[in-house]
């Protein structure tokens, strides 16, 4: 049993891990960086250089840029410094008009702005921004969180600094020490009242959903299990809407649409993996809004507490972390035990442990289906009572362990991928 000060430091987590955003974390970091070293620089800086993590720039090359039309970072990069405000957060470029765009991209012309991959560092969230006007000249850096300002400097006068070994801990990695039954403890059995705000993340990202059906965004991947030419494959099911509302908020999302959704663990993506599913089968099958609740709570604090060891970014695909997250709430929808949840996080675990990230793109909507899918399978499979065995693969008799596994692979094992899908995306058509 939980004490009131463990649920309390719960509660913090969750609301400092499950926030709104708009538009992908990583060129949207980027332009936060670029916005505050503007703000402090006290200019409309002449030039930006910016350098990042493998990973950062890996995420950040192919996605649309909200309310922009455009994809990548160099007009992220001009409207951080036009009109970004470091005050937003990750919601930094709300602010954007027609007039600055235009700005942006005769910034862009100009070429005011460079980008380069950071040599030398472990860090996999890393970005470093340096501007200049006239004579001052400011470095920002933003590391290990897309919103956590690691150093500031103005003409050689350090303003900020955290040593990333003893002042980078969070609140997620320092006063809270998940488990699976801990996890579980919070979710199910804090009263309602105390986890009610979590439908914030519902109402967001089905607001996000209802718009994006609207229009054509990214591949289109909603409207073609929806409506698509060869409907009677798939069909009008519980589980066809899960698949098409979850990923009509990933195509706006991933396309540059100008609304917000509620992120995960720093991903815009794993916070509609880890709701959507969950609210659609609630909403279809008849839950009370208080059973709705406690699945959300559980799949958000899971998909956080796999991302703990995981990390912020790696090579291994962050939104089927959360859709892992989404098959223990559906799970205990379903009415499961919490030994059937462990299953469902088995059963996702012995499936699809390995799928890659290759950058944030219009195509995540594919994954994210993906993930969909198998959670809804893993959660059915451990109804009843079928579930990936200690003597197969990765998985462990005991479920934490298993997380571990996976996380393991993903954090530590995927580096040599990871080096690969960057050296793939950054020479192709050489």
């Amino acid at each position: 049993m939980l004490t009131i000060e463990e649920r309390s430091d719960i509660i913090a987590l969750i609301k400092q891990e499950v926030i709104p955003a708009i538009g992908c974390t990583e060129p949207v970091a980027v332009a936060l960086a670029v916005a505050k070293a503007k703000e402090v620089l006290g200019a409309i800086p002449d030039k930006i250089e910016v350098l990042l993590s493998s990973n950062m720039l890996k995420n950040a090359m192919g996605v649309g840029i909200p309310g922009t039309g455009m994809v990548g970072l160099p007009i992220a990069i001009a409207l951080g410094a036009l009109i970004g405000k470091s005050e937003y957060g990750l919601e930094v470029l709300k602010d954007l008009t027609p007039e600055a765009l235009e700005q942006g991209k005769k910034m862009i012309d100009d070429k005011v702005m460079t980008v380069y991959l950071k040599q030398g560092i472990a860090e996999k969230l890393y970005i470093e921004v340096q501007v200049k006007s006239g004579n001052d000249q400011v470095q920002v850096i933003i590391s290990h969180d897309h919103t956590r300002f690691s150093h500031i400097e103005k003409n050689g006068e350090i303003l900020l600094h955290l040593d990333d070994e003893t002042d980078g801990s969070t609140l997620r990695e320092k006063s809270v020490n998940l488990s699976f039954n801990k996890v579980c403890d919070f979710a199910i059995e804090s009263p309602v009242e105390e986890l009610r705000f979590i439908l914030k993340s519902s109402v967001m990202n089905k607001a996000a959903s209802k718009e994006s059906m609207k229009g054509q965004y990214g591949h289109s991947v909603a409207q073609t299990v929806r409506n698509g030419s060869q409907q009677n494959v798939m069909g009008n099911t519980i589980f066809t809407r899960m698949l098409s509302v979850t990923a009509a908020a990933c195509d706006a999302r991933m396309a540059g649409a100008m609304f917000p959704v509620m992120s995960n663990s720093g991903s815009g993506n794993q916070g509609i993996a880890a709701t959507l599913p969950v609210s659609v089968f609630a909403e279809e099958t008849g839950k009370s809004e208080e059973e709705l609740i406690h699945a959300l709570a559980l799949s958000h604090l899971m998909t956080i507490y796999i991302k703990q060891s995981l990390g912020r970014l790696s090579g291994l695909c962050g939104a089927i972390v959360a859709a892992t997250g989404s098959a223990c709430g559906i799970t205990y929808l379903m009415g499961g035990t919490r030994e059937q949840i462990a299953y469902s996080i088995k059963n996702m675990i012995g499936n699809i442990t390995g799928m890659i990230c290759d950058g944030a793109k219009p195509s995540c909507a594919l994954k994210v289906s993906n993930g969909v899918s198998t959670a809804t399978l893993s959660a059915l499979m451990a109804m009843d009572n079928k579930v990936v065995t200690s003597i197969e693969g990765i998985t462990d008799e005991d479920v934490d362990k298993t997380i571990l596994n996976l996380t393991k692979i993903g954090s530590e094992g995927m580096n040599e991928t990871d080096r690969m899908v960057l050296e793939i995306m950054t020479t192709k058509g050489e």
